[in-house]
């Protein structure tokens, strides 16, 4: 027998309360951005290429013309090429509550469709958007009366100054891993060297493992289940090899201008001081892709457009910040399908 569908009326009355919630958080947040300037946009969820990163994945389609021509499309993972073309347009401060969809990404923390609440600044730095993220978490908990946001058997004070982490400082405190000694000066990864760091840690590193699988593994079991207890984190300075769409940091051309924000252990926004150097953007999208068709055997066609507006964009800051998961902690859900209007089947 298959589980009781989310459409039963008594399902749907026990969620109820978290999805007016939901729509109070989002009421509140878009007064919020109209507040500090921003204007809303909304980009086409149909595109070229849905994004270049090697383990993101896409759902295909394919697109008719009245004359029977035939091309290929996706459904958008994120709609950043969309708004940097919009600041290319001359946009300085825009905002978008995006419907975007990723395949291959099912369980209680995702969904193959969801919200994506993507914003930017042009002519702005990264440490800027980074107080908008902290500023939404507390919104949201003020709107919801939260006082702490749980999930599982961690907790998070989203009023408290939020703990700000390297992640070579994570990876050496959580890790007990020196991980800029496994990065050259132009920010690519040793991977012999991180290898066997991450096996004295404890961890298994199989020998097709490339310097990013073991970062992930290190990152994914030593690291996130620390961040964003007690109180938020912000985890920043991620390896240049790990912010394919972040620019290098000034300081230090190993890491980038890449931050992720953490609340119970959860990463609820991911975000950029942006790459705006269109021959290094496509260099890095072509190694993305290398690496999808080693592991996936497939890879996604690189935009030209998004490209050629890349060259005329301004300096700017940008986030994407997961709006159900942030709704899922402010309201107390358990998983993400609990603040969903419509779950996929």
């Amino acid at each position: 027998m298959s589980p009781t569908p989310w459409w039963s009326p008594h399902i749907h009355a026990d969620k109820r309360p978290a999805l007016i919630g939901r729509g109070r958080i989002k009421a509140a947040a878009r007064a919020w951005f109209e507040g500090q300037g921003f204007t809303e946009v909304e980009c086409g969820a149909l595109v070229v290429s849905p994004g270049n990163e090697a383990h993101l994945h896409a759902f295909a389609t394919e697109q008719v013309e009245t004359g029977g021509a035939r091309s290929r499309r996706y459904l958008h993972t994120s709609p950043e090429f969309a708004a940097k073309r919009l600041l290319a347009a001359g946009e300085t401060r825009i905002f978008d509550f995006a419907r975007v969809f990723r395949n291959r990404e099912r369980g209680p923390l995702h969904a193959p469709e969801f919200t994506m609440l993507e914003w930017y600044r042009a002519n702005e730095g990264y440490e800027c958007v980074i107080a908008d993220s902290l500023a939404l978490v507390r919104l949201a908990a003020d709107i919801t009366g939260a006082k702490m946001f749980a999930y599982r058997d961690r907790i998070c004070d989203p009023r408290s100054d939020a703990q700000r982490l390297t992640v070579a400082d994570a990876f050496t405190h959580h890790a007990g891993i020196d991980l800029l000694a496994t990065l050259n000066a132009k920010g690519e990864g040793d991977r012999d060297h991180l290898a066997t760091r991450a096996r004295r840690a404890g961890l298994d590193v199989a020998g097709d493992d490339n310097w990013a699988d073991i970062f992930s593994k290190v990152l994914v079991a030593r690291v996130e289940p620390k961040l964003g207890l007690e109180r938020p984190t912000i985890l920043f300075e991620y390896p240049r090899c790990e912010a394919a769409l972040a620019r290098a940091a000034p300081h230090d051309p190993r890491v980038a201008e890449r931050f992720e924000l953490y609340a119970c252990g959860v990463e609820l926004a991911n975000g950029f001081g942006e790459l705006t150097d269109a021959v290094e953007q496509r260099a890095r999208f072509e190694a993305e892709m290398a690496e999808k068709q080693r592991v996936y055997g497939e890879r996604y066609p690189i935009d030209e457009d998004f490209l050629a507006a890349l060259s005329q964009m301004p300096p700017a800051s940008g986030v994407a910040l997961g709006f159900d998961r942030l709704v899922m902690l402010a309201v107390g859900a358990r998983r993400l399908d609990d603040v969903l209007w419509t779950p996929a089947l």
